[in-house]
């Protein structure tokens, strides 16, 4: 009987795009080390190559004023699409909601806790935080989702990865911080949430916890290999996720929230969008088959933005 992996050039070399940041490079990592697993190749045959993106250098303003999420994706999809890099891995909230001609998310593993991590050395919960405590955090979501259940507290831009945040925090520029708890457990920090908020009062970023990979449309060769590490379970949900932040723009200037879970062969789907500066707030959920996946997202979004109108997005924008 021919093996399943003979099918793939016994000399190929795949080049593993990635972001040099320690989280970034530990989901890289992870698709390595769930590939050689898969395989049962040397390592030797999955390079890794770290790519400096427009969103690690400009780290003095928001994403919101420079370009958004895409400013982390940039640079590596150039480098996919010029032949240097055959796929990237990134945190699948990143990702932009229209990829660039020639490109296509083409796996997702297996989806980590979706829920947000608060952080601080003053409160064990942001109702604990004392009146005008100071919250850092570069994510239009959780600013607007703060100031909606704190407007008494401060809320500061705080950009740089994962260990950048934390050391902030620890110098006293900021009295919490929230964090995705995916992203702690991945670098071995999970030990450094002080708490972790309930989806159903703090609800995630579309795509949050879950690993998505890039690659090239039409490189039948990567898309069989990635096949074997993809989790369908996961490609289900963030089909509707990103279905629902499609309709809804999804550009880093609105505050935009969205989860599906599946049980079954049923998927039920929660989303929110609110104002930056959390005053107002509208919900939409629905539920269906996993097979209308994308559908439903659509559906979801098309309701908030028809009940929302455009005078809602044009809401506060700073």
């Amino acid at each position: 009987m021919q093996s399943p992996l003979s099918q793939f050039s016994s000399d190929r070399i795949w080049h593993i795009g990635t972001r040099g940041s320690p989280l970034a490079l530990a989901q890289a990592h992870e698709v390595r080390d769930r590939l050689v697993a898969a395989t049962g190749w040397d390592a030797a045959r999955f390079e890794i190559r770290v790519i400096r993106t427009s969103g690690d250098r400009i780290q003095d303003r928001p994403l919101s004023e420079v370009g958004g999420k895409g400013l982390f994706t940039k640079e590596i999809e150039e480098a996919m699409l010029g032949g240097d890099v055959d796929f990237s891995v990134n945190s699948a909230k990143d990702m932009p909601t229209v990829l660039p001609d020639g490109l296509e998310l083409s796996a997702f593993l297996p989806r980590e806790d979706v829920r947000d991590a608060f952080i601080s050395p003053r409160a064990q919960t942001i109702a604990g935080l004392p009146e005008g405590a100071v919250v850092g955090t570069s994510s239009l979501r959780r600013q607007a989702m703060v100031r909606r259940l704190r407007p008494d507290l401060k809320v500061v831009d705080f950009r740089g990865n994962v260990e950048t945040r934390l050391r902030k925090l620890a110098d006293g520029l900021a009295d919490a911080t929230l964090l995705a708890y995916a992203g702690l457990r991945r670098l071995g920090k999970a030990a450094a949430a002080t708490s972790l908020i309930a989806t159903e009062d703090f609800l995630p970023a579309v795509g949050q916890g879950a690993i998505g990979i890039e690659s090239r449309t039409g490189d039948a060769e990567t898309k069989q290999l990635l096949d074997l590490i993809h989790d369908p379970a996961t490609g289900i949900a963030l089909a509707a996720e990103r279905a629902f932040l499609a309709v809804l723009d999804g550009s880093c200037k609105t505050p935009i929230a969205g989860l599906a879970k599946i049980d079954g062969e049923r998927l039920t789907f929660r989303g929110q969008i609110l104002t930056p500066d959390g005053s107002k707030s509208l919900s939409v959920a629905r539920d269906g088959l996993c097979s209308e996946a994308a559908a439903i997202g659509t559906e979801a979004g098309k309701r908030l933005k028809a009940e929302a109108g455009p005078e809602f997005f044009a809401t506060g924008e700073r």
